[in-house]
C-alpha cells in the first residue's frame, strides 16, 4: 500500500482529471416492527400528549420515492434570521441510505423504546451498525453545535495538534457559547479542540476556521468529509453550528459522525476527558476547561455532543459502552419536557441495550454510489459566499462573515484554498478507512 504522502498526491491528482469515484453500497437489515398508532405528533417522556415539539410535515407515511418523510427534505419553519437566503434543498438519496425509509416510530425486537419527545431520533449499535430503533432518522433538521464534530473531524485530518494559533478580537467577540480565547492569546490545535468540543467554544471554531484557510474553505472540507461517511442529509452553513442558509443534518447522520469521531483517538480522548488547563491572554491568567457534556460521568460513556440554537431546538449525539457493546443515539429537535435531554438519552440507551433482535436498517460504513443521473448532493446554491451575522440562542456564534464585493482573484484564491482542504480531507479519511480495514 503507498505511504500517506503518495495516497494523497495519487488521489489529488485522481480528483482533479476525473472528480473521484463513488465508494459501493453498503448492506441493509429488513426485519421491520412499527409502533401501532398515529405517529404525526411524537409523543413526549411519559406519555403526556401536552406541548409537543414542532415536526415538519405528516409522519405518518414515508415518502414513495425516498426515505425522507414529505414535508421534511428541508428543516421546519419558522426560519432562523440568518436562514433569509434561499438554498436549494440537498437531493435526497434512493433507495435511502441505511435502508431507513420509514416516517414512523419503528424498532427492533418486541418491546418499543422509550417515549421520547422528539421530531426525530436513533438507536444504532456502533461495532454492529445495526440501526435498533428510529423515528423520522433522514428527516432534515437543523444541527446546533453538534456540528463541531465534524468540524473536529476536518481538523484531525488537516491540522497538527502542537501548531500554534493566536487568538483575535473577532474569536473573543462571538456570539453564544465561548471557550475563553483572547486577543493575543497563544493556543494549541490541540487546546482548541478542547475548547471546540468540551466547552462547545464558538470562539474555539472561529479560530480553527480561520487556521484552516478561512470559512469557505472549512465548509468545503466539512461537506466533503460527510459525503465520504454517507452522510448525505448534512450541509454544514457555519463551522460552529450556529444557523446559516441551508444548514442541515438527521439523526442518522449524527450517529455516522460520532461514530466516526470515536473511531479517532485524538478525538475520541478529547470527548472523554474531563477537563484540561486553558490558557489565558493578556493580564487574565489561565483555568480549568470542564467537560460540559451531561452524559458525562455515565459508566462507559464514550463521548458525545450537544447543540441548540432558537430555530433548531435542542440536539444531542452520544455514545455509551456496556458490557463490551457500544451504543449510540441522536436526538434531533427536542424538548426537555417532562424529563431533560441527557435523560431522555439515558432511557434511550438502556431500552437499546436490553434489544437482542436483527436491526431495521444499517449504519453504512462508506458513502453510496450515487444513483445514475444524480446531481451534486448539497444541490445548487450552496452556502459557500453566504454570510450569516449570528445565532440566537445558548450554543450558537456567529462565523467569519464573507465580504461583500469580492474581487475575482481573491475569489480564485478562496475556490483554490476550499478545493486543496476538501481534497486532503478526502484523502486521509480514505486512508484511515483503509488502514482500519
Amino acid at each position: 500500500m503507498p505511504s500517506a504522502p503518495g495516497l494523497l498526491v495519487l488521489l489529488s491528482v485522481s480528483l482533479m482529471l476525473v472528480g473521484g469515484a463513488a465508494a459501493p453500497a453498503a448492506g441493509i437489515a429488513a426485519a421491520r416492527q412499527p409502533v401501532a398508532g398515529p405517529a404525526a405528533a411524537p409523543p413526549l417522556v411519559g406519555g403526556s400528549a401536552s406541548a409537543p415539539p414542532p415536526v415538519a410535515g405528516p409522519a405518518a407515511a414515508s415518502s414513495p420515492v425516498s426515505g425522507v418523510c414529505p414535508g421534511q427534505e428541508i428543516p421546519p419553519g419558522p426560519p432562523a434570521a440568518e436562514e433569509t437566503e434561499p438554498v436549494t434543498p440537498l437531493a435526497v438519496p434512493d433507495p435511502p441510505v441505511g435502508g431507513l425509509a420509514g416516517c414512523a416510530d419503528e424498532h427492533a425486537g418486541p418491546v418499543p423504546p422509550p417515549l421520547v419527545g422528539t421530531a426525530s431520533y436513533l438507536v444504532a449499535d456502533l461495532d454492529s451498525g445495526a440501526v435498533l430503533a428510529a423515528r423520522a432518522p433522514h428527516a432534515r433538521h437543523r444541527p446546533a453545535s453538534t456540528v463541531k464534530l465534524l468540524l473536529a473531524l476536518v481538523v484531525d485530518d488537516i491540522l497538527p495538534p502542537d501548531r500554534v494559533v493566536t487568538g483575535t478580537v473577532e474569536d473573543a467577540n462571538i456570539e453564544g457559547s465561548r471557550a475563553g480565547i483572547g486577543p493575543g492569546g497563544r493556543y494549541t490545535v490541540e487546546q482548541l479542540l478542547h475548547g471546540l468540543l468540551l466547552a462547545s467554544g464558538n470562539d474555539a471554531a472561529n479560530a480553527l476556521s480561520r487556521e484552516l484557510g478561512g470559512t469557505p474553505a472549512t465548509l468545503a472540507a466539512m461537506r466533503d468529509t460527510a459525503r465520504g461517511l454517507g452522510a448525505l442529509d448534512t450541509r454544514p452553513a457555519t463551522p460552529s453550528g450556529l444557523d446559516g442558509p441551508g444548514m442541515s443534518s438527521s439523526a442518522y447522520d449524527l450517529a455516522l459522525i460520532l461514530r466516526e469521531a470515536l473511531d479517532r483517538p485524538r478525538i475520541a480522548a478529547v470527548l472523554r476527558a474531563p477537563g484540561i488547563p486553558f490558557p489565558g491572554f493578556a493580564d487574565r491568567p489561565g483555568f480549568e476547561l470542564g467537560n460540559r457534556d451531561r452524559l458525562f460521568g455515565t459508566p462507559g460513556f464514550l463521548g458525545g455532543k450537544n447543540g441548540f440554537t432558537d430555530a433548531a431546538r435542542h440536539t444531542y449525539v452520544g455514545a455509551v459502552e456496556r458490557d463490551g457493546r457500544r451504543l449510540v443515539v441522536a436526538l434531533v429537535r427536542g424538548e426537555p419536557q417532562p424529563m431533560r435531554m441527557v435523560d431522555q438519552a439515558r432511557a434511550l440507551l438502556d431500552w437499546g441495550f436490553g434489544v437482542t433482535a436483527d436491526g431495521i436498517g444499517t449504519l453504512v460504513a462508506a458513502a453510496p454510489a450515487a444513483p445514475e443521473g444524480a446531481g451534486s448532493p448539497e444541490g445548487a446554491g450552496s452556502p459557500e459566499g453566504a454570510g450569516p451575522s449570528g445565532e440566537h440562542g445558548p450554543s450558537g456564534g456567529a462565523p467569519e462573515a464573507d465580504s461583500a464585493g469580492v474581487d475575482p482573484a481573491a475569489a480564485i484564491v478562496v475556490g483554490g484554498a476550499a478545493a486543496v482542504v476538501g481534497v486532503v480531507a478526502a484523502a486521509v479519511a480514505v486512508l484511515r478507512r483503509r488502514q482500519r480495514g
